[in-house]
């Protein structure tokens, strides 16, 4: 930071790199800071673009993070609608979409992931995807046309806009590859949970198979061909089947760009270089193993990290793991590792009740905690996850 010119370079403007800036003010750092965005939006809250947005209970502007004027009192200069296409560490300058070089002493990569498309179906109206404000307005707008929804994914991001589309009353489809919604993440005994919450809300429920085609007419979309032969129609299928880094633009950089931009425990990838949220695999000192998460929590906890070690802090990043997710007015919660390999154990209530909480564990070391409209309770299990290693990696 005491080389000319002294600019720290944040690329990436959601919750991850906005935080970041906003710590390096907050941390002391008084010299050039630019937030870049490949959006034409000010940084804004992506939790909300599968529920209250994607349902029409806020309106688009509640999203954002900030407003202009406190960009102006930070002293960040934020570009939008600018896309980073290349870094070169040796020269320390990032090349954006219209071929200007940036200079910097300091760089944070906060770049997120791009969501995965399913290989069939390019070029038909009416096959959706959720991540950015401007793809939930779209999916937003179709669905004022009240068609026959088909959701393909059952992950946090396909349960949410499935609850969200059905609470809005539309006749709604979930497709999914395993045993149960969210069984990936959670194991099938909450996910059956999760499953049979959306059947009671009058989500049909198809697991166990996948998307072989999809097909249409006059251009839309018209129906979706599964892998057990049998057909669905729709008239607007929303494809939730996971992400992949935006790292596109590093190639050729020399960084390690293997599932996310690896870093050590201080989230740094190279000299001057850290990385942040989502595109960040860091090694986790806590779980002794590399580790990339998808949260919103993770995104900003670890931006604080990084902000503060190109400020010369050395500080590893070992958090305790947490997330959340809203379906139907219910709220699922989750701290450390909940192993989708291990069965929980309930010691808080029960399913029947609609509150409970349950403990993951191996080698009887608890590991994750989840709680299910259970709150206040979870957070006595999360204490004692925080004052002992999480185990789930070993």
């Amino acid at each position: 930071m005491s080389t000319a010119p002294r600019h720290v370079l944040v690329v990436g403007a959601s919750i991850a790199g906005l935080t970041a800036a906003e710590t390096l003010r907050r941390e002391g750092y008084d010299g050039l800071l630019t937030l870049i965005g490949d959006e034409p939006h000010l940084p804004y809250d992506r939790p909300p673009l599968s529920k209250q947005i994607l349902t029409g209970a806020w309106e688009p502007s509640r999203a954002a993070l900030r407003s202009s004027d406190e960009y102006d009192r930070l002293g960040i200069d934020v570009l939008t609608a600018r896309r980073a296409t290349a870094l070169d560490p040796g020269r320390r300058t990032v090349e954006l979409d219209d071929g200007e070089r940036i200079a910097y002493d300091g760089l944070v990569i906060a770049t997120g992931v791009r969501p995965r498309r399913l290989p069939t179906g390019h070029g038909l109206d009416g096959v959706h995807v959720l991540r950015t404000l401007d793809d939930t307005l779209r999916l937003r707008d179709h669905l004022l046309r009240r068609p026959r929804i088909t959701v393909v994914g059952a992950g946090f991001t396909g349960t949410e806009v499935a609850a969200g589309v059905r609470t809005l009353g539309l006749d709604t489809t979930l497709i999914c590859p395993g045993p149960a919604p969210l069984a990936g993440r959670l194991g099938p005994v909450i996910g059956h949970l999760v499953g049979r919450l959306h059947a009671d809300h009058g989500v049909r429920l198809r697991t166990g198979v996948g998307v072989t085609s999809l097909t249409g007419s006059d251009g839309h979309v018209t129906g979706l061909e599964l892998t057990d032969g049998s057909h669905v129609d729709a008239d607007a299928v929303v494809v939730a089947i996971g992400s992949t880094p935006a790292t596109d633009w590093l190639r050729g950089s020399g960084l390690d760009v293997t599932d996310g931009v690896v870093c050590d425990a201080y989230c740094r990838a190279a000299p001057g270089i850290y990385a942040a949220g989502d595109v960040a695999r860091w090694h986790d000192p806590r779980l002794g193993t590399p580790m990339r998460r998808e949260h919103r929590t993770n995104a900003a906890e670890q931006a604080i990290a990084a902000a503060r070690n190109l400020l010369g802090a050395r500080e590893p990043y070992a958090p305790l793991p947490y997330f959340w997710t809203d379906q139907y007015g219910d709220r699922i919660q989750a701290y450390g590792i909940c192993s989708p390999g291990t069965e929980p154990r309930i010691v808080h209530g029960s399913p029947a009740e609609g509150s409970f909480v349950a403990l993951y564990g191996e080698d009887g070391h608890v590991t994750g905690a989840l709680g299910w409209n259970s709150a206040r309770q979870l957070r006595t299990y999360a204490r004692q996850l925080i004052q002992e290693p999480v185990a789930a990696a070993r």
